[in-house]
């Protein structure tokens, strides 16, 4: 089954909306600061390339990637 670019779009956005409340909840960010940290995330850009298939994983799957981006800008 191959997915229309709305389906496509509306998983990511599906994940973005996980991922946001998880930031809010592990980092104590509100809910534009969650959204401007994802937003301009390396992990943010890799969801949105369909090539790279992330919008079929579960979010905590993705959010995993962003938690690793975060750490290592804390430790550069």
């Amino acid at each position: 089954m191959t997915l229309s670019k709305e389906q496509k779009q509306l998983m990511k956005d599906d994940i973005c909306v996980e991922i946001a409340g998880y930031l809010m909840d592990d980092y104590n960010y509100s809910r534009e600061e969650a959204i401007d940290v994802l937003y301009t995330s390396e992990t943010f850009d890799r969801l949105q390339d369909d090539t790279t298939g992330l919008y079929y994983q579960s979010p905590g799957y993705v959010y995993s990637f962003l938690q690793n981006e975060l750490n290592k800008a804390k430790v550069a």
